[in-house]
């Protein structure tokens, strides 16, 4: 699926095109796409609050599958099952790279963005921004965790939460839902913040107080 030409959802932007089966370069892999969720960011692509970055862009980046080709130089083996991030490749050399804070970084470059994404059969990726992906659970269940699950669960790690504390979510979108649900395996008393009725209803189902 592409972006041809971006506008409201309901007129459904998005439109199937067939391609080559991309190739990996040096140090990447091609992955055989399992399942990929549907993140708020990707309806900004799509819908044009991002403005398009490359023609033609292949949205998706909560990407699960399986390794199916693998570049030069990349110690993986095909069929390993992996996921890809929003962050595809940073530049490695900026002040906050060389400090460990690549997320920070002054030149990075994003999945289903800037590069293709998964919605697509296939998708390419850097062999180190890549995540090892355990055999058990659905793709569909695991597929928003590489988005909404990476973002909620390092803001409860960097507020310092320790198991049995009280902990306030503002908003309660995908992010929050999945934070909600680590707060409460480690026995905290969650409180939600939103105006909306759907949402306090889902809060409490998932077991906020």
């Amino acid at each position: 699926m592409v972006v041809n030409t971006p506008g409201v959802a309901e007129s459904r932007p998005l439109q199937v095109r067939e391609r080559a089966m991309p190739g990996p370069g040096p140090g990447e892999v091609v992955i055989q796409v399992e399942a990929c969720g549907v993140c708020r960011t990707d309806l900004h692509v799509v819908e044009g609050d991002l403005a398009a970055a490359a023609a033609e862009i292949t949205p998706g980046h909560e990407v699960v599958g399986r390794i199916a080709t693998c570049g030069d130089g990349v110690d993986r083996v095909p069929g390993d099952r992996v996921g890809v991030a929003w962050l595809h490749r940073t530049c490695g050399v900026c002040r906050f790279c060389l400090g460990g804070s690549e997320n920070l970084c002054l030149g990075p470059t994003f999945t289903g963005w800037q590069v293709d994404g998964g919605y697509a059969e296939y998708c390419r990726a850097p062999a180190d921004f890549i995540y090892d992906l355990p055999e058990g659970p659905d793709a569909e269940a695991l597929a928003p965790l590489l988005c909404a699950g990476i973002i909620g669960y390092r803001a409860y790690q960097r507020a310092g939460t320790r198991p049995g504390q009280r902990v306030g979510l503002y908003g309660f979108g995908g992010s929050a839902h999945i934070t909600l649900q680590v707060a409460r395996h480690f026995g905290c008393e969650v409180y939600v913040f939103s105006r909306g009725g759907e949402h306090r209803e889902l809060a409490q189902e998932l077991g906020a107080t």
